[in-house]
Formats: structure tokens, C-alpha cells, sequence
């Protein structure tokens, strides 16, 4: 089976092309980063005209990559959030419109499926089941994954996600979008430990998160620091910021492996890009006795790859979907 995949949830626009769930042939991705810098985040509006100008581009370069034509398509697949809806209906209707014109069946996935999948796409995928965290701008989810489309939600932010408050503090600091890239460079050269910042751990053994509690504290320690005319010590604040963030996340990501019995723990999401986690995550799975898996960097931000492989199995036990299906902006099922 030859898959063409589409993702537009957000400020990327991303078309893969793969062969049954384990041969990727093409991979694409337009990002709009540079557009929405100025703005300091993502201008909905702006995303979805870009969206329009991008897709047929996009599309037609992951098919030159492939070499393949639509008349080899087996199966369309595109992602019908949770998102930006005037995104998602750009890649939905253009969907449909191949649906239409070339008979091709497709299926709409939900975005949260494809990161949740999207460790498949390492040389050393993790085996079922397993603990996954998904910690991303609009998402911070623990999900325990029984098969490759059963997920079962275990916790998630009440407010702010982790990348969310990335890119709150980095604009306090005045540091360019996305957040979370800029403050990792300068934690590099920061103490983590200079600045006691709060950790939301919520109610015992719960795995939900908070973190505007968090983005508060810093923001108020900022505040001060400037009205005392005290020089910011930015790398400082990254640091300590960045640690807070990593402590929770990790935390209780391995509590839920261990008290689920899971062998396995699975991070992705953009946020799980973040050097600083990765190595946390390795360390405290480690400690825990447990195996950690983790996508390539390249794959943990959003790409049309991991939407082929969630597309494929949800295909091969439930079919197609019919040309009615519309997008949403929270996941009814999965968040």
C-alpha cells in the first residue's frame, strides 16, 4: 500500500509519502516559523492563506521525491486535528478533492495518534505497551498506548502546555519565536539551579500538568528584577525555567510507567526535541529500570510521516472515512 499523508494542524505544511508502515519514500515540510516570528506567535489567519499557497508545492514535491504519480496512491491520509480549523480545512478539502477526482479512499487522523506513532519512525521502536508523554505548544498528554490505535489518556495540562510556556517566557525575555529553541541555547550557559522556580505537582498521583503557575513565577521575578534596575540574568532564568518544566514532565511520566507496569516510555511532541529532556528522560528512566524510546529530533515536530503510519492502521481495521468527516480543534477522543 502507497500512502500520501498531509499535515496542516498548524504553522507547518507537510506531505510524506509511504509504503505500507515501515518504508518512508518522501518527506516535506514547509514551515511557517519566519512568517509568525514577528508576531511573536502563530496568526491563525496568516497560517491558513499560507496553508492555501503551500499545499499543491508541497504535495507535489513529496511525490517528485517519491518518484511516484496520485495514479500509484493507494490511500490518502490527513490530519483532522485537534488544531487550527481554518488549517486543517486546507488540507482536509484538498483531500477530499483527490478523493473525489481520483477515487483514492482516505482517512482522517488525529493529530495527537501521529505523535503518539511517531516513535515508529526511529530504528529502535519501543514495544507495545508503553508510556508515551506528548509534550508539544498546544499539548502536555500521558497516554498509555496498548496497540497502534488504542491510546488511553492518562493525564494532561489544565492550562498552559509545556512549548505554550516556552514561548510565554522567551517573549518576556524578549527572545525570538519559537520559545523553546532559544531558551535551550541560553540554559546551555545557564545555572539551573539559581533561581527557585515552582514545580506543579497537583494532587497526589495525579498526572495531570500546570504550568502558568510556573510562567507566572518567572514572570513576576522579571518584573522585579526590572524594577530594581538589576540587570536580567537571562541565561540564568532560562536555565532555571527549562529545569522546572523537565522535573515535572519527567516525574511523572516515569510514575506512570511504573505504576501501569509499563517496561516501555515513549516521549514526543515538539517539546520532546528539547536536549535538556531527552537527557532527563534518559537518565530517569534509567534510574527507574525502564527503556526509553524517543523519535528522531526531525520527527518530533509536526510532519505529514507520522500521519501515513496512524492513517495505516487505522485503515486496516476500520476502513475509510466518508467525504462528511470535518475537522475540530480539541480532540473529542484523545485529549
Amino acid at each position: 500500500m502507497l500512502i500520501l499523508g498531509i499535515e496542516s494542524s498548524c504553522d507547518e505544511t507537510a506531505a510524506a509519502i509511504m509504503r505500507d508502515d515501515n518504508r518512508l519514500l518522501a518527506n516535506v515540510v514547509d514551515s511557517q516559523i519566519a512568517v509568525h516570528a514577528e508576531y511573536g506567535g502563530v496568526v491563525p489567519e496568516i497560517a491558513s492563506r499560507k496553508h492555501l499557497e503551500n499545499i499543491y508545492p508541497v504535495v507535489s514535491k513529496a511525490l517528485a521525491d517519491a518518484r511516484v504519480c496520485l495514479d500509484d496512491i493507494d490511500l490518502l491520509a490527513v490530519t483532522v486535528g485537534p488544531g487550527l480549523v481554518g488549517s486543517l480545512l486546507v488540507g482536509l478539502n484538498f483531500v477530499k478533492a483527490l478523493t473525489l477526482i481520483k477515487k483514492i479512499p482516505f482517512v482522517g487522523v488525529d493529530h495527537m495518534a501521529g505523535h503518539l506513532l511517531s516513535v515508529f519512525l526511529s530504528k529502535e521502536p519501543p514495544q507495545f505497551p508503553f508510556v508515551a508523554l506528548i509534550a508539544s505548544g498546544g499539548h502536555s498528554s500521558i497516554f498509555h498506548v496498548v496497540n497502534h490505535t488504542d491510546f488511553r489518556l492518562m493525564g494532561r495540562t489544565r492550562d498552559d502546555a509545556a512549548g505554550e510556556a516556552f514561548d510565554k517566557v522567551a517573549k518576556l525575555l524578549g527572545l525570538p519565536y519559537p520559545g523553546g529553541p532559544a531558551i535551550g541555547k541560553l540554559a546551555e550557559s545557564g545555572d539551573a539551579g539559581a533561581i527557585a522556580f515552582p514545580r506543579s505537582w497537583l494532587a497526589k498521583g495525579s498526572y495531570d500538568f500546570s504550568f502558568s503557575g510556573l510562567k507566572t513565577s518567572v514572570a513576576n521575578h522579571i518584573h522585579q528584577l526590572r524594577a530594581d534596575n538589576t540587570p536580567l540574568p537571562v541565561a540564568d532564568i532560562c536555565a532555571s525555567f527549562q529545569e522546572a518544566v523537565v522535573d515535572v514532565l519527567s516525574a511523572k511520566t516515569i510514575q506512570a510507567g511504573v505504576d501501569t507496569g509499563c517496561r516501555n516510555i515513549v516521549v514526543a511532541g515538539g517539546v520532546a526535541a528539547n536536549s535538556r529532556l531527552r537527557h532527563a528522560m534518559r537518565d530517569a528512566s534509567d534510574k527507574a529500570g525502564l527503556s526509553l524510546a524517543m523519535p528522531p529530533v526531525s520527527f518530533c515536530t509536526d510532519n505529514a510521516a507520522m500521519i501515513c503510519l496512524a492513517a495505516f492502521h487505522h485503515y486496516r481495521l476500520h476502513g475509510s472515512d466518508a467525504l462528511d468527516l470535518d475537522v475540530y480543534s480539541r480532540s473529542p477522543h484523545l485529549m
